[in-house]
C-alpha cells in the first residue's frame, strides 16, 4: 500500500511532545503565581489588602497564563505554552 497522504508522528514523539509541553506550561503558571504573589504582598501594606487577597490576586495572574498557554497550544501545535513563533 502507498504512503499515506497524512503521516503520523509515532507514539513515543507525541508522549514525549505532550510531557515537554505540559512541564513549559506548569513551570510558567507556576512562576507567574510566585511573581504576581509576591509583588502583591508588596502592596498589602500601601493598600491594606490581606495575604489572601494577595494570593487572590496572584491567582487571578496564574489563571491568565494558564488560558494564554492553552490558546498558544490552540493556536500553533507546538511543544511550548510561549506565543512566540519558535519557541
Amino acid at each position: 500500500m502507498a504512503d499515506t497522504p497524512f503521516p503520523l508522528p509515532s507514539t513515543e514523539t507525541v508522549i514525549k511532545g505532550a510531557r515537554t509541553y505540559a512541564r513549559d506550561l506548569a513551570e510558567r503558571v507556576i512562576a507567574t503565581f510566585l511573581q504576581a504573589f509576591v509583588g502583591a504582598l508588596v502592596l498589602t501594606q500601601p493598600l491594606d489588602l490581606h495575604m489572601w487577597q494577595s494570593a487572590a490576586v496572584a491567582g487571578v495572574a496564574a489563571a491568565g497564563a494558564l488560558l494564554k498557554g492553552l490558546v498558544a497550544r490552540w493556536r500553533d501545535v507546538t511543544h511550548s505554552a510561549s506565543l512566540a513563533k519558535g519557541v
